[in-house]
């Protein structure tokens, strides 16, 4: 029977001692936090993916030039509406955990999670879509598809900001990914130590991974996170 571990998370958790449990690894987060004074939050996302408009660069050949794109505004329903989908939000596109692991690591996957179920892969994060565009052709992304939330009108709804101005990064979305079915989050792997202005050492990467949501899929142990 399919359940959330509680003994050994399956994958390397930045800032976090190997050997811990996964109830282990909660605290060693939450305290790192709360020792250095940063704002922990709990994590409280809602039952139904909100529904927002996002404001997408998108290539139109009619344009002609040298630079063919033009602006688009994408609902939530045209990305999730009567799918099954795998949705990880992170801290932002170009950054190491996010380039070297996460984003590839779904994208390598991509067959395997269609074999389990999944319509679509999508990878959300707070920055425009210039950026996201950029990010996603120098990731070749044949499968994943990637969605800006510049405004925050998302990861707001989601209860997912947090603010990172010790980086320079300002507002920010959490580490965290869903499986949602028709709009409706059936689970989520939320990682541990939310909060406000924490170290590099407050951006855990276990429960959000690629491997950890296939085992979800596969009926097999897997970490929700908190």
């Amino acid at each position: 029977m399919m359940r959330a571990m509680t003994t050994m998370r399956m994958s390397t958790v930045r800032g976090s001692p190997r050997g811990l449990g996964v109830q282990g690894r909660r605290a060693h987060a939450l305290g790192k936090a709360q020792a250095r004074g940063a704002h922990v939050m709990m994590a409280a996302v809602p039952s139904t993916l909100p529904s927002v408009d996002f404001r997408v660069r998108v290539r139109d050949e009619s344009i002609g030039g040298d630079n063919p794109f033009t602006w688009k505004t994408f609902t939530s329903e045209d990305y999730f509406k009567g799918k099954k989908v795998v949705l990880f939000s992170l801290p932002g596109a170009f950054t190491p955990t996010c380039s070297t692991y996460q984003l590839p690591g779904f994208e390598k996957n991509a067959e395997e999670f269609k074999k389990l179920g999944i319509d679509e892969i999508y990878c959300l994060s707070v920055n425009d879509s210039f950026v996201m565009n950029k990010w996603a052709k120098d990731q070749d992304l044949k499968a994943v598809k990637v969605i800006p939330d510049g405004s925050l009108a998302f990861t707001n709804a989601m209860d997912m900001n947090v603010q990172k101005d010790n980086h320079a990064f300002g507002q920010r979305s959490w580490r965290y990914a869903v499986v949602a079915d028709d709009m409706k989050i059936v689970q989520t792997f939320i990682e541990p130590g939310k909060c406000d202005n924490g170290s590099v050492d407050d951006d855990p990467y276990g429960a959000s991974s690629p491997e950890n949501i296939l085992k979800y899929l596969k009926g097999e142990d897997f970490d929700a996170g908190v």
